[in-house]
């Protein structure tokens, strides 16, 4: 057997020597090569060595083979077969060409080639590099034998693996063939999926072989496809990972030991029969019914249909842990694909409420690429370590159950706890502060000679403090109550994140002297852009509301459990302008949130008004609204429904005024196709225009900030822009603050 070739550099000659073991090099993700390290040596490699792509040891076949089979965390498996010097294309190419691989693979194979070259190489195109390795193989076999091997990117009969470091060049077969973290389990996968190999190396590191061999259970509050708990029924059952696999890269290559290989399969076998471990030790939980059934797919895939248990439920309803000790490990959304950072924050939160209350003695590792949200959990890690999934860098917080490591609670809503003398010491904060009073200045006199009560005072009116910040009050003087409604927009990736700390901690200390509003009454969210309804979703459970004041009339606000707080001052002028035009009409008001439009049209002396949304909370808030107001009565009705099903299914009802304020974008659960307000809106428009009596008057709002209403698709309609006109002083910064227009049915 061929196990190690030195090319003689003068010649281009190689000679063989057989010492019974080679220089193997098994790669592994970032952050994983001291795991490895370990697995190496507990299947007897020498001298294991890590590196930043993986760790290089010493090893004979049956080891590679065993790493092949064995291994959790690592890559590929590469036994080299040619080490030499080479400048350049040319150079690489004699090397290679000078490899005997009649001795690995024959002219009626197949072969694919990876190729990489760290910077100073003498060839920095991979492609480019893989195409020479390629040339020198096929040439050498047309050349002894007429035919040559042809090229399989997928499935090839041997894959190479060259790697080339400056001048030195590492030819290798690549024995795993394709990545060993496709263990052949998981047939489907969903969004945001964790690879098996970091799936193990989580569980590795966070102690479960230990706690799974002392008796602990393993629970997965959002397993998604079932990755982490079908790894940790791998560990626990003591299954080879490879044994799922029906190919590897040594599977047809000329020098396979099949003895070898069988003997291995054959002691695997006898380990996994001998450490099958009870059913219900190990379950996953998903509030999606389909990643469930994909979960159970896969673990049935993997043969532990009996031994794993996979169950839908959401988070808040998450069972007590099943025995006294065990690990709980999650790989929640950290939103680089999945949710906005208030979601998240409250996604966080509440999964530790659930590790405090039901997890106590246990271990629990969090697995996420948003380090700070793990603030949000309330427990202090005990460990932080850093790994990565894919390219993304994350961190695996390691967390025990104990009271003494739980820390005091931060009501939703609020900042997080800074020095604000501190905050305010520094030179941004009194840049900021000058900035606000200005502000305040110029819209306070405005708000009192329009009895404006609720307002925008700051509009990230200086970029690096990109903050919209909203006054509350109970009546234009705020004499009963006043609050500061504090949104961040979310900062760039690029942007330090201890940059951005530093300027929200000068605009949160600014806030109090500047305006007078205590401490007690700013509430901060952080605004990314929105998905679906993710603007309504709940964000926590306090139920605490407050009454403000807007043209006489009264609402009620939110400003702790939801990411708007129920009344979008931005339409200040259109609710006004709906009031002025409503008296004796027939209203109807679309996705209505909580009714502000309908309380105004009641108010304007509406004969009647239908408030329409697919919200129970919002209807029954709208409903509270119109009471507050004395305006209830059985001439306003509302009707929960989405909004798209109810104008599709025309009941006859025609309408004097309507008013239409769709969401950006929804992929609600409750419908069954998504909406895009750009792409929709014609249909959308025409159906609820159908719905106007004659002289009729629909107004219709959208957000977006690159809104373009499509007039040619609207023909025979009559429209008139009224956005300028409906935008308010205190919004005028923004021009984009909405668009609305005037529409009239044919």
């Amino acid at each position: 057997m061929t196990t190690r070739i030195a090319a003689d550099e003068s010649r281009g000659e190689v000679a063989a020597d057989e010492p019974g073991t080679v220089q193997l090099f098994v790669t592994a993700a970032a952050g994983t090569a001291d795991l490895l390290a370990d697995e190496l040596m507990a299947f007897g490699a020498g001298a294991p060595h890590a590196e930043n792509a993986g760790v290089s040891c010493q090893g004979s076949l049956e080891t590679a083979y065993r790493i092949c089979l064995w291994s959790r965390v690592a890559v590929r498996v590469l036994w080299p077969v040619a080490t030499f010097r080479a400048v350049d294309a040319d150079g690489l190419y004699a090397g290679v060409r000078a490899v005997d691989w009649a001795a690995h693979l024959g002219a009626d194979d197949t072969l694919a080639v990876d190729f990489s070259a760290r910077t100073g190489s003498g060839i920095t195109h991979s492609h480019y590099g893989a195409l020479r390795v390629k040339d020198a193989i096929v040439d050498q076999f047309r050349e002894r034998c007429g035919a040559r091997p042809s090229v399989d990117v997928a499935a090839p009969s041997l894959r190479i693996n060259v790697r080339m470091d400056r001048d030195a060049v590492t030819v290798a077969i690549d024995l795993a063939g394709d990545s060993l973290h496709r263990r052949g389990y998981r047939a489907r996968q969903l969004a945001a999926p964790l690879k098996e190999n970091v799936a193990a190396a989580i569980l590795l590191r966070s102690g479960w072989p230990q706690v799974a061999a002392a008796g602990g259970s393993f629970v997965d509050p959002m397993c998604g496809s079932g990755t982490l708990p079908i790894e940790a029924a791998l560990i626990a059952g003591d299954v080879a990972p490879g044994m799922l696999r029906e190919r590897f890269g040594f599977s047809r290559w000329r020098k396979h030991d099949e003895a070898c290989w069988q003997r291995l399969l054959e002691e695997a076998r006898q380990r996994r029969a001998a450490g099958r471990i009870a059913p219900g030790r190990i379950v996953g939980f998903d509030r999606d019914a389909s990643a469930v059934h994909v979960a159970a797919d896969n673990a049935h895939r993997a043969g532990l249909q009996e031994v794993v248990e996979f169950h839908r439920c959401e988070l808040a309803s998450l069972p007590a842990a099943p025995a006294e000790t065990g690990l709980l490990a999650v790989n929640p959304p950290y939103g680089e694909r999945l949710g906005s950072e208030d979601e998240l924050e409250a996604l966080y939160t509440l999964l530790g409420e659930k590790l405090r209350e039901g997890y106590a003695g246990w271990q629990a590792a969090v697995f996420t690429g948003n380090p700070p949200l793990g603030r949000a959990l309330g427990i202090e890690a005990r460990r932080a370590h850093r790994m990565y999934n894919g390219a993304l860098e994350c961190r695996l917080l390691r967390l025990e159950i104990d009271p003494a490591r739980y820390a005091r609670k931060r009501e939703p809503g609020r900042p997080p706890p800074f020095d604000a003398e501190a905050a305010l010491a520094r030179p941004g904060a009194q840049m900021f502060a000058n900035r606000l009073r200005k502000n305040l200045r110029q819209l306070r006199s405005w708000a009192r000679r329009e009895a404006v009560s609720c307002y925008r005072l700051y509009d990230a009116d200086m970029p690096e403090y990109a903050f919209a910040i909203d006054l509350y009050q109970s009546d234009p003087e705020g004499t009963a109550g006043r609050w500061l409604y504090v949104q961040e927009y979310a900062a760039p990736a690029e942007i330090d994140r201890g940059a951005a700390k530093a300027r929200r901690e000068e605009v949160l200390a600014s806030l109090p002297a500047v305006t007078g509003v205590p401490v007690d009454n700013v509430y901060m969210r952080t605004r990314r852009r929105q998905k679906g309804t993710a603007q309504y979703d709940k964000l926590a459970e306090l139920g605490q509301f407050e009454t403000v004041e807007e043209g006489g009339l009264r609402f009620l606000v939110n400003f702790t459990d939801y990411l708007d707080t129920g009344l979008f001052l931005d339409h200040r002028p259109v609710r006004a302008r709906l009031r002025d035009m409503a008296r004796g009409k027939r209203f109807l008001n679309l996705f209505a949130y909580t009714g502000t439009a309908s309380v105004c049209a009641a108010a304007g002396g509406a004969a009647a008004t239908l408030t329409v949304d697919l919200s129970h909370t919002y209807l029954d808030w709208a409903a509270r609204n119109l009471d507050l107001n004395g305006l209830a009565g059985r001439q306003h009705v509302f009707e929960r429904a989405d909004c798209l099903a109810w104008l599709a299914r025309d009941d006859g009802r025609r309408f004097d005024l309507v008013f239409l304020d769709p969401p950006t974008f929804s992929n609600s659960k409750s419908v069954a196709s998504d909406f895009d307000v750009q792409r929709d809106h014609v249909p959308l428009i025409r159906q609820a225009a159908g719905r106007l009596a004659p002289d009729g008057l629909l107004l219709f709002s959208s957000n977006l900030r690159r809104f373009k209403l499509d007039a040619a698709g609207l023909g025979g309609l009559g429209i008139r822009d009224i956005s300028a006109a409906t935008v308010p002083k205190d919004f005028v910064r923004n021009a984009r603050a909405h668009h609305c227009f005037e529409i009239r049915g044919s």
